[in-house]
């Protein structure tokens, strides 16, 4: 099938099974835990409120890199590679790589990422990957400790999948003997928290500086007139001076008579210094994300490069992520390759993860041959003495 009719192929009967399509309220099925987490809202409340969290699981989506499937068979190479190129994934993206960072992005978020190899109708090949939504599926231990089931609510009651094999579940370093993962981002809220009050205070602060408040004060002199007439005098000067401070695009000047007094409201008080917490906050949730602040453009240092013993940290971390991602990418496209009849099977090839600078690594290089040579030198001379 060239790419043309790839696209424009429509083929009629594909189920999806982990959409949900019914509610009801009376959702009381014993055994079984939504597999959403309880705090999927706050986890996404807190990527929408701190920029930093957002960018930093971006990062490690990105930073986890490119992927080849090799067949064992070169001869169905070309097609598969056509495949992860250009198989749909959901209503309206394309490419494996597409399918596998949405995957991702759920199983960092949430702990956990579900998706569905949704075949052709004929059965010969693969028509669409899924994504599927958390919200829509409960998970229960299955007939053994080994086993997971999955259902989603067909008709107001919770049935289990009439084909798990199509389905890819992943949990993100479950405890021992529970079935769900953990996400990523399990104990920040509490940080978040005090972060974003204190962001909210810092934008008060401004707002209130910035539109400043006045005490006008008018005390009537020793003259009769003045004490009779104070009541009058004071709503002329309220009006004066409102209209002097309108916005209405001019400089006006405000000319009062008599004893007026004005001042700023809170010009004595100073704004309180945040720079120190809010650094304290972030540093915790870098170190949580695992990510150098550098790369999320916070510059708490003179030296911005990272250095060898970072990238090894961070390198064994987003190979661990590839490490849950193979057994997705194994069974997607082997499952390909015997729907259309082939016998092979395929294997991801990651790019290789270098975090280093270029020029660094090679003076890092040129470093260990000198020193490996003084080393070599000073035992050849220690063996010519002796």
């Amino acid at each position: 099938m060239n790419l043309k009719d790839f696209f424009s192929f429509r083929p009629r009967g594909v189920a999806v099974q982990t959409g949900r399509s019914s509610a009801n309220s009376y959702e009381s099925w014993l055994g079984y835990t939504p597999l959403v987490p309880p705090d999927a809202a706050l986890f996404d409340a807190m990527r929408e409120a701190v920029p930093i969290i957002d960018a930093a699981l971006d990062k490690i989506v990105r930073l986890t890199g490119s992927f080849t499937m090799e067949c064992s068979s070169p001869r169905y190479q070309k097609e598969l590679d056509e495949f992860v190129e250009n198989v749909r994934v959901g209503a309206s993206c394309f490419g494996l790589s597409q399918f596998i960072s949405s995957h991702l992005y759920s199983l960092l978020t949430y702990g956990n990422a579900v998706g569905e190899i949704i075949p052709d109708p004929d059965g010969r090949g693969i028509y669409a990957l899924y994504n599927a939504k958390l919200r829509d599926l409960h998970i229960r231990q299955g007939a053994t400790p080994l086993e997971v089931e999955l259902c989603t609510v067909k008709n107001g009651r919770l049935q289990p999948v009439p084909y798990p094999d199509l389905i890819l579940f992943t949990a993100l370093n479950p405890p021992a003997g529970e079935l769900q993962g953990v996400p990523i981002l399990r104990g920040l809220p509490f940080v978040t928290g005090i972060l974003i009050k204190i962001f909210h205070c810092m934008g008060t602060n401004f707002e209130r500086a910035g539109n400043l408040r006045y005490a006008v004060t008018y005390r009537p002199g020793d003259q009769r007139l003045d004490k009779v007439y104070a009541r009058e005098i004071a709503e002329n000067i309220a009006r004066e001076w409102s209209s002097a401070m309108s916005d209405s695009g001019s400089v006006r000047d405000f000319v009062a008579v008599g004893d007026v007094d004005i001042k700023v409201i809170g010009a004595d008080s100073q704004m309180l210094e945040t720079q120190v917490p809010v650094r304290q906050m972030l540093e915790q949730i870098v170190a949580k994300l695992g990510i150098p602040p550098f790369m999320l453009g916070l510059h708490w240092s003179t030296t911005e490069r990272m250095s060898a013993q970072q990238a090894d940290i961070l390198t064994s971390e987003l190979e661990s992520y590839r490490r849950l991602l193979n057994p997705v990418l194994g069974r997607i496209c082997n499952l390909f390759l015997a729907l259309r009849g082939y016998a092979a099977t395929a294997r991801p090839v990651w790019s290789d993860i270098n975090l280093q600078d270029e020029a660094e690594a090679a003076n890092i290089r040129l470093l260990h041959a000198r020193a490996k040579a003084i080393e070599t030198e000073i035992a050849q001379s220690q063996g010519k003495e002796e």
